[in-house]
């Protein structure tokens, strides 16, 4: 008897192992949305989704407002002859865009004249920015919301200060209150950076221990990079596509040391002068570069800056920013809607209110 209860063990044993050995093979070979990897003790460990290639196409022609109800074309192949889809690489798994829309609060918390992220209490600034995530999900059901935080890390200013670059670092003890104020809403945070008649070389690697952070980007502002003397804010700077893929060079590194998902990086623009030989820009799988429509006025004007200087020069995804106040400046008759903007081609993917 106990010999033959042994056997039924042994035997009970061998088919639970060959059951589970059919179901680790099942779970490698048909489910190719996920990554897995072993531990040290030979455990499967699920990781993040791998890239939907179909779904990346189909977004990417929505965006551009091509049909795509049955056709998958990958946007190195594409025989759109348009400028949108961009011809680029894929991301790494992981990436945000544009399975998801951000929509951003920017400012600084010791300035109410930057914009709406330092102009209200903590609470209220929150609670408006979960108003204009409502609208924009309203808006777009098919894709999901992410809200964030910019915070002018690096701010430009009219006086020199003592080494003359004329900027203003914020402590990081601010940052830790934006970074805070993130995990109430898990929401993004981005840096944003003016130069001043400093560099973005020498401003950026000081942001390393926050960009080395999953849920923390970087933003530029090509407005404020001045140089020859001239003061910012009184003459409009200006990036080359030199200083654009340093930033994107140093995301790279970050991302493979740190093993992150992509980087988000967004290059506020109006004018064309702001960014020079843009088709020198490149795009790489562990950063996702965002053209900001940064101009206020009219709507007409916008529209119109829009289709200029971002939708002529394409780089990869795009964005629009909003202003509270001064989107409202006579003879303005509002703030555009996200239906109307919605309605530009490409649809930005990057919202951004000021």
């Amino acid at each position: 008897m106990v010999v033959k209860k042994i056997k039924n063990i042994k035997t009970w044993l061998y088919f639970s192992l060959c059951y589970l050995l059919v179901g680790i093979i099942f779970i490698f070979i048909f489910d190719k949305t996920t990554l897995y990897r072993l531990d040290a003790n030979g455990n499967i460990i699920k990781k993040i989704p791998q890239l939907d290639i179909k779904d990346y196409n189909r977004r990417l022609n929505m965006l551009a407002h091509i049909a795509t109800s049955t056709v998958a074309t990958s946007p190195s192949t594409s025989t759109n002859i348009a400028l949108w889809p961009v011809k680029t690489v894929y991301p790494n798994a992981g990436a945000i865009l544009p399975f998801n829309r951000i929509v951003a609060y920017y400012g600084n918390l010791s300035a109410k004249n930057m914009g709406v992220l330092g102009q209200y209490p903590e609470d209220e600034m929150l609670a408006k920015l979960d108003v204009e995530v409502k609208k924009w999900t309203l808006a777009d059901p098919e894709t999901p919301v992410i809200p964030a935080l910019q915070y002018i890390v690096v701010t430009a200013q009219q006086k020199p200060g003592n080494d003359g670059k004329y900027r203003l670092r914020m402590p990081d003890a601010e940052i830790d209150k934006v970074i805070e104020m993130s995990k109430k809403i898990n929401g993004l945070v981005f840096l944003d950076i003016q130069v001043g008649q400093s560099t973005i070389q020498e401003e950026l690697p000081l942001l390393e221990k926050y960009l080395i952070m999953p849920n923390v980007h970087v933003a530029i502002d090509p407005e404020f990079s001045v140089k020859d003397g001239k003061l910012p804010g009184t003459n409009i700077g200006a990036y080359n596509a030199t200083d654009i893929n340093y930033v994107t060079d140093y995301l790279v590194k970050l991302v493979k040391d740190n093993n992150l998902t992509p980087k988000i990086f967004v290059i506020h623009r109006y004018i064309q002068k702001m960014v020079t030989n843009y088709k020198l820009i490149k795009t790489v799988p562990e950063v996702q570069i965002v053209m900001d429509m940064d101009g206020w006025g009219v709507k007409e004007n916008k529209i119109v800056s829009y289709k200029d200087f971002i939708y002529k020069e394409p780089v990869q995804f795009t964005g629009f920013k909003l202003f509270y106040k001064n989107d409202l400046w006579k003879p303005s008759l509002g703030m555009m809607t996200p239906e109307e903007i919605l309605k530009l081609t490409p649809s930005p993917i990057y919202i951004q209110y000021q």
